[in-house]
């Protein structure tokens, strides 16, 4: 599938839903940076943002869902920097190099976002794997390491160590130079992996 197939995009909605959802947003951002996510009830966000309680839980689930909402976004704005902005991260690089600056991004984007990512992707069992973006993250890597011996599972292994409850738990132990020089060790190792002598 296209890569720009699978980007996200924000739902069409009427102007009182979207100005809803705007208010909401606001509200659940302002305090989730005051008072941290975990500490922060869909209570006290729909008194924030002056909306019923109903409404909040129609629109978005849960405070997973609200958090995911949230990052949709800053999600966005990478995904077009990949899809049309200036090179390495955008087109025009070799691949090692896009590869690179894409996981440089993607940590930087994940760092300053982290409670909230780690939230939308331990929500339920499994829920990272069924995150549109995630698709999207997956399938520019694999067109970047098109040239290992299995470029899907190459993109699977190397988003592993960017999982936000595998980084929450080693970013205070190794902080995050090592962890960042880490995962460009691997994507390096990743693109130039043999291709595997085929069993006699």
């Amino acid at each position: 599938m296209p890569l720009e197939l699978l980007r996200t995009t924000p739902p069409k909605e009427r102007a009182d839903a979207a100005r809803n959802r705007a208010a909401v947003l606001e509200a659940a951002a302002r305090l989730f940076a005051e008072h941290g996510v975990e500490a922060v009830t869909m209570d006290q966000v729909a008194a924030a943002a002056g909306v019923g309680k109903g409404t909040l839980f129609r629109r978005f689930g849960d405070k997973s869902g609200l958090g995911s909402a949230l990052l949709d976004a800053r999600e966005q704005t990478l995904q077009e920097a990949i899809l049309h902005g200036p090179p390495p991260l955008g087109p025009g690089a070799p691949p090692d190099e896009r590869l690179a600056a894409f996981l440089n991004a993607y940590f930087d984007y994940l760092l300053g976002h982290l409670a909230l990512v780690r939230m939308s992707e331990t929500a339920t069992p499994g829920a990272r794997y069924r995150i549109g973006a995630y698709r999207f993250w997956h399938r520019h890597m694999a067109i970047l390491l098109a040239t290992t011996p299995d470029p899907d599972h190459a993109a699977h292994a190397l988003l592993a160590p960017l999982a936000a409850d595998h980084v929450a738990a080693l970013l205070p132990e190794l902080g995050e130079q090592r962890m960042r020089t880490g995962l460009l060790r691997l994507a390096h190792s990743a693109l130039r992996e043999p291709r595997p002598e085929s069993r006699r």
